[in-house]
């Protein structure tokens, strides 16, 4: 099991520390390269910031609920998380503070997600039969889907005169206690029946739909 996670619009800003290191992060040498070229038209005294983990730099709501830091070291090997600035990271990658909305176009690179998207179908794994949990919002969705794993993505709804209406207020909430449920469990699903159960099992009101795992709050 993966889980894709969006970075978070609110972010810690680390006080101290060693700056990032390039190539101690994942997937370093498919996607280290393409990091430095986007330093370096972006900002390159990020490379001088002080760094923490991504756990802890990333803060907002789908994060707090997740509450990374009780996660078991193994468990948070399988959380992937989405950046325009790059790429992705895993939550014990450390990164410096920033604000790149995913839609910044850079001269000399363009638009994040057709940017990013050679490098990371280069990266990522993408197994037959391994299912992927995806909470990523919108404007992350477009830099990478798999093409033989399955892919869950998690939506969030209420019900309004008896039909499901999308929220997106409670989106990135419903997604952070989603994926607590599946990273505390002691066997990661295989499929999204498996996924289902487990969100049930901590207290979540669900449904599959097509692909999506659709929670009722």
């Amino acid at each position: 099991m993966l889980i894709l996670l969006p970075p978070s619009e609110g972010k810690a800003e680390p006080e101290a520390g060693a700056p990032v290191e390039l190539g101690a992060l994942a997937f370093a040498e498919e996607l280290g390269g393409r990091r430095e070229a986007v330093l370096d038209a972006f900002d390159p005294a990020l490379r001088r910031a002080p760094a923490a983990a991504a756990a802890d730099v990333y803060t907002g709501v789908l994060f707090k609920r997740l509450e990374l830091a009780r996660v078991p070291a193994k468990a948070r090997r399988q959380v992937l998380i989405f950046s325009a600035l790059w790429g992705v990271v895993r939550p014990d990658d450390r990164i410096p503070h920033y604000k790149f909305p995913p839609k910044t176009k850079l001269e000399g690179i363009g638009a994040p997600a057709g940017y990013w998207r050679p490098g990371l179908a280069e990266a990522l794994p993408d197994e037959e039969g391994e299912l992927i949990v995806d909470m990523r919002s919108g404007a992350y969705t477009s830099f990478w889907k798999p093409k033989r794993a399955r892919l869950l993505a998690v939506r969030a709804f209420t019900e309004s005169d008896g039909e499901p209406k999308a929220v997106s207020h409670m989106a990135k909430a419903s997604r952070g206690d989603v994926a607590r449920a599946l990273l505390r469990a002691k066997k990661a699903p295989s499929d999204p029946e498996g996924a289902a159960s487990l969100a049930e099992a901590a207290g979540l009101t669900v449904e599959l739909n097509d692909g999506n795992l659709d929670v009722i709050v």
